[in-house]
């Protein structure tokens, strides 16, 4: 798979809080991440450094080699994070409060497994239909479950920015992991919330589907972000999937 990222502080904020990585097993193998760091001036970035730290590390020295593998690995390496981070908050009263949003996939040939918690996304654009294979944990999206309010009305919600779920804030960190298949000329996004609350589903999905080149993709989403305010800082990772022949 060819990966391209980039990330950018918006218009709007102090400090860039988003972290963004790639990494790759001696097999082949690949971990992409992108965590958004909460907290205000509390420390977000080093939340959100830390989770990206620990899994760039931890995957490369032993990454799994299945999906059911990467499932648990998940899920067992960001109640490790969430640790980490939740004993330096009480440690330090400079980290009080820091916390970190994630979404990571791990890539194997024909198959990817997607983990996130918090409200930052992953797509998979698959036979021209961009599909949000993630699950947003944020008050907007209960209220949206339940019925109490529409998906359009959930993008102008006033309280759109409150999360149910985040690394580094409760004991438990509940992350959502899910396998897809991949297929050859597939592409994945995955991306802060900085881009999935200032850009709508068809304009991502009529960058993806352009002839631009992937860095250029990536370039063109985070400058249509920051055109309709750029009020977060904004990340975008896109995948392309390969012909495993070629």
């Amino acid at each position: 798979m060819k990966v391209a990222y980039q990330t950018d502080i918006g218009h709007q904020r102090k400090e860039n809080q988003d972290r963004v990585a790639k990494f790759t097993a001696p097999d082949g193998t690949l971990l992409v991440v992108v965590a958004d760091g909460i907290g205000g001036n509390r420390s977000g970035d080093v939340a959100a450094q830390i989770t990206v730290d620990h899994l760039g590390r931890q995957f490369q020295a032993a990454s799994p080699n299945s999906s059911l593998e990467a499932i648990r690995w998940f899920a067992r390496e960001v109640q490790l994070i969430n640790d980490e981070i939740l004993k330096k908050s009480t440690e330090n009263p400079k980290y009080q409060g820091m916390g970190t949003t994630l979404v990571a996939a791990i890539i194997f040939d024909q198959a990817m497994v997607v983990a996130n918690i918090g409200d930052s996304r992953g797509y998979v654009l698959h036979d021209n239909l961009l599909t949000q294979v993630t699950i947003d944990h944020s008050l907007v999206n209960e209220l949206v479950k339940h019925g109490d309010i529409t998906e359009e009305e959930a993008s102008n919600y006033p309280q759109n920015n409150i999360i149910t779920r985040a690394i580094g804030v409760s004991a438990d960190a509940r992350i959502e992991v899910n396998r897809f298949d991949l297929g050859a000329g597939d592409q994945i996004l995955l991306c802060s919330d900085g881009l999935s609350k200032m850009i709508t589903r068809e304009q991502m999905m009529g960058v993806l589907e352009s002839d631009l080149s992937l860095t250029e993709k990536c370039s063109q989403l985070i400058k249509m972000a920051n055109e309709a305010g750029g009020p977060d800082n904004i990340t975008v990772l896109i995948g392309l999937a390969e012909d495993q022949e070629g």
